[in-house]
């Protein structure tokens, strides 16, 4: 076998120049510029510029969500606040141009094609650093190597970032996770804010601040669309993309995740059993499922099933969601669990777009909900379901105070408005509020809104659109806070 020829180094030197056009224009590419920020970039910002403390910047995050993007958008305000643009480094580590070079060696032509005598004050971003093997390694070492260079690195390979961050990487990264579009971005990014205004809501005797809409028609029809086609920016904004959806999400998403991705980092044999698997999954996301009949269902042994969960959650792909009993008891032996999509508009890539009127719809509902949550790491938010002599029922989210082992809240997410006309008939709710001594709880609807008294109990009621937007607002506030 012959010699393999490495690639020149004035080819590689031409390809860094290519992607770092600002070296010479002073700008970012406009297909960049022409996008809008996300709403997270202004609490990404922070960590780019942030000097005193000597740490690389891991930008994590499932595929597509615009992490490259993002890093683009930080070049941007970097030139605008007029930083060098030859201390500017930008290098797509998926190109195979680079295959044969370490981090150190792409420094080294970085240095060489800009005749620079070293890397201090520079900005050094590093896009999918997931495909050059023992990152963190390499990462931890130039950050040791060069105290005077900012390091800012993004990576979708999700599970594998946060294993390998946490334990080689400890007290070098910082880590910020971007999330899939939330409803409240996702308005944003449409330019549709006029929906919206501040006002309140009664919750209990209290009247809470909180969005609400001018047109919950609107609104509404805005939320069907979202939840079929809304998580991904780029799809939110091309309607070339929404016509073909399931060759856009599908290839790039769900096919790079699970066909390679996953079976690289975890050493997966059966590559189409686990994709089957997510496809049995995404239908019916939402759903409560047991070991046992998830086994004879998709006929996957139960520690396979196991071990497949487990990736697919680290991939940002799946929430699993525990159980509680009536009295928000953990269960000793968890037996059977609900399992959620992070990210609705998968459903619509795999299948097809639901409407309003479809059967789905309820499931796909409650999917959204969540995927609004999972913007706040470490809330535990779990579901009743109970089964005692002749009583029954499910809330479909609690979350439980952890050190007191007593429900905080309770909601009961519904795309209906019977409830609100007959609320008696949320049985479940009313014993799973009286058993744990809470006074108030939220049910979501299609458009109705107001405070029904049932018993001694105050319920609320939202249009589940109202709802979704504020979770996301007050979370964004929260982490702005902090």
């Amino acid at each position: 076998m012959g010699k393999i020829n490495l690639i020149p180094t004035e080819k590689i030197i031409e390809r860094l120049r290519y992607e770092n056009p600002w070296w010479v224009n002073k700008s970012i590419p406009e297909m960049y510029s022409s996008m809008a920020k996300r709403l997270y970039f202004n609490l990404f910002y922070p960590y780019v510029i942030e000097k005193n403390i000597r740490r690389a910047l891991v930008l994590m995050g499932p595929r597509r969500v615009g992490k490259t993007v993002m890093l683009f958008h930080s070049i941007q305000e970097l030139l605008a606040e007029n930083i060098n643009p030859q201390k500017i480094f930008f290098i797509g580590i998926d190109n195979p141009i680079y295959v044969h070079l370490s981090l150190e060696d792409i420094l080294n032509l970085c240095k060489q094609s800009l005749h620079l005598e070293n890397l201090n004050h520079c900005y050094i971003f590093f896009d999918e650093i997931q495909y050059l093997k023992d990152w963190e390694r390499h990462l931890k070492v130039l950050v040791d190597s060069y105290p005077e260079t900012k390091f800012i690195v993004s990576g979708s390979a999700a599970a594998a970032l946060k294993w390998h961050s946490t334990e080689s990487g400890a007290g070098r990264f910082t880590d910020f996770m971007l999330p899939p579009l939330t409803f409240q971005e996702y308005i944003h990014l449409k330019k549709m804010n006029h929906l919206i205004y501040d006002g309140h809501i009664s919750y209990g005797d209290n009247q809470i601040p909180y969005c609400l809409t001018h047109d919950i028609k609107t609104l509404n029809k805005e939320f069907v669309h979202y939840l079929n086609f809304g998580g991904y920016p780029e799809v939110v904004l091309s309607e070339k993309i929404q016509s073909d959806m399931g060759r856009y999400v599908k290839n790039d998403i769900v096919d790079k995740v699970l066909l390679r991705d996953l079976p690289s980092l975890y050493g997966i044999k059966d590559v189409q059993e686990l994709n089957r698997f997510f496809t049995y999954l995404a239908y019916n996301t939402g759903n409560e499922f047991s070991y046992e009949t998830m086994s004879k269902e998709s006929s996957i042994q139960k520690d396979t099933l196991k071990k497949y969960l487990e990736y697919l959650e680290a991939a940002f792909l799946i929430k699993v969601l525990n159980k509680v009993d009536i009295n928000a008891k953990r269960l000793k032996r968890i037996t059977s669990f609900k399992v959620y999509l992070t990210n609705s508009s998968l459903r619509t890539a795999l299948f097809s777009p639901i409407n309003e009127t479809d059967t789905e719809m309820g499931n796909m509902v409650e999917t959204v909900v969540l995927s609004q949550w999972m913007h706040r790491e470490k809330l535990d938010l779990t579901y009743a379901r109970w089964k005692e002599g002749r009583s029954e029922g499910e809330v479909d989210l609690v979350l439980v105070d952890d050190r007191k082992f007593k429900p905080v809240w309770g909601v009961e997410i519904k795309w209906s408005n019977r409830y609100f006309d007959k609320p008696k008939e949320l049985k479940s709710l009313i014993n799973f509020c009286k058993s744990n001594n809470i006074q108030k709880a939220l049910v979501t609807s299609i458009d109705q809104s107001g405070l029904k008294h049932i018993e001694d109990l105050a319920f609320s009621f939202l249009p589940v659109s109202v709802y979704s937007y504020n979770i996301g607002n007050i979370t964004l506030k929260m982490k702005n806070a902090t």
